[in-house]
């Protein structure tokens, strides 16, 4: 288990398991969600927001496990874009060491 600081001043976290990260994984969530400026603000937090409803309104968005991402991380009420930025480096630095190993 994970945790991330979801603001700047660090009294809102929220706890990222293997299971969250192989979810994000899975669906390539992250991928293509960062603009070329490589600013995460509330916009892109929006924009997977969108993206994770649009995979949960199709057919193959009956997974339990990206429900959970939703419930647990995604629509977290701590979740803010500075979490979010957190959360990409954290599945960043994960995707690295299960690469080496």
């Amino acid at each position: 288990m994970h945790k991330i600081q979801a603001n700047v001043s660090g009294t809102r976290s929220i706890e990222i398991s293997e299971n969250h990260l192989q979810t994000i994984e899975k669906y390539s969530l992250l991928r293509n969600l960062i603009d070329s400026n490589g600013i995460i603000d509330e916009s892109v937090l929006e924009k997977l927001k969108h993206n994770v409803r649009s995979i949960l309104e199709s057919e193959n968005g009956k997974d339990k496990d990206l429900l959970d991402l939703c419930l647990d991380v995604i629509y977290n009420n701590n979740m803010k874009a500075y979490g979010l930025h957190q959360l990409v480096l954290l599945y960043i630095n994960w995707k690295t060491n299960a690469t080496e190993e």
